[in-house]
């Protein structure tokens, strides 16, 4: 059985699920400021055992990111990432601004276009729209 908890995921459970995906190791420090200064955290459960993860991070009103979106790779592809990802989209439509717009961004892995796509995400650039950027700041 799936169960999704909110805001509870601790710093532990946070590194060992970006260990398991092999992504950039942070220190301590850093991903308990990286969950305590997020909008939302929601982590996926299944009969127990956590396999998933997403953050919102931004202002709430302008602008939000989907974040660290992780599903334990032996388990992917079963849909638990889509339930993780609509958790996240209702929880920034629900922040914002009755009458506004607001922007809510991503970067995604190379090859995971597809599945953003399928949750109404464009990709960039676009004629409109240039591509989406990043620059890493070594401290």
């Amino acid at each position: 059985m799936m169960v999704f908890d909110e805001n509870n995921l601790t710093v532990e459970q946070y590194l060992h699920l970006r260990q398991l995906v092999r992504w950039k190791p942070l220190l301590r420090e850093q991903a308990q400021r990286a969950l305590d200064n997020s909008l939302y955290v929601v982590a996926a459960y299944h009969d127990g055992e956590l396999v998933g993860m997403g953050r919102l991070v931004g202002d709430g009103a302008v602008i939000c990111y989907i974040q660290d979106l992780i599903v334990v790779p032996n388990i992917q592809a079963h849909g638990i990432g889509s339930m993780i990802i609509e958790r996240l989209i209702a929880y920034a439509s629900s922040i914002g601004l009755p009458g506004t717009t607001m922007m809510l961004d991503l970067m995604c892995a190379k090859g995971r276009e597809k599945f953003y796509q399928k949750h109404g995400f464009i990709a960039r650039p676009t004629d409109e729209l240039g591509p989406g950027m990043i620059q890493y700041l070594e401290l």
